[in-house]
């Protein structure tokens, strides 16, 4: 199970990026023209936000289930020093829950906003620094904390 979750995990980074990104895309757009806040802008809002708690459960649950969070909780005094195991263990963690929480409020503020132009605003503002709370906490190849392949497979 852990491997399965941990992959799909992996992947669904892609769409949550990929979501976020035309998000803010959508928003910036609107916002600069002056558009009025469509039914796609609104679904776009919805689904990257729901797309964002599906990537949460998948996180949680490979937290739970991970060795290497097990490893460094059980020893924590002494592995709090080790960058690539505090890396997931903290950081990761605790950006990723940073980020989802942003979107979600970003997403619920949008929502109630009464023009069009206050929507697009909210959107591009919260997403936006989500977005850069995630590019932070994602264990890129590049990455000097933690790194980890572009897609873990089984």
């Amino acid at each position: 199970m852990y491997s399965t979750v941990l992959t799909l995990h992996s992947l669904f980074r892609w769409l949550v990026l990929l979501s976020l990104g035309f998000a803010i895309y959508r928003a910036y757009k609107g916002y600069t023209s002056k558009s009025p806040f469509s039914y796609l802008d609104n679904k776009v809002r919805h689904w990257t936000a729901t797309i964002a708690h599906i990537q949460l459960i998948l996180g949680i649950l490979v937290y739970i289930k991970s060795p290497i969070i097990q490893y460094y909780f059980s020893d924590f005094k002494n592995l709090v020093s080790d960058w690539n195991l505090t890396f997931y263990g903290l950081f990761h963690f605790i950006l990723m829950i940073g980020a989802i929480v942003l979107i979600t409020i970003g997403s619920a503020k949008a929502k109630r906003k009464k023009t069009a132009r206050e929507k697009f605003k909210t959107i591009l503002v919260t997403y936006s620094i989500a977005l850069i709370l995630i590019f932070i906490a994602i264990p890129w190849p590049f990455s000097p904390l933690a790194n980890r392949p572009y897609i873990r497979a089984f």
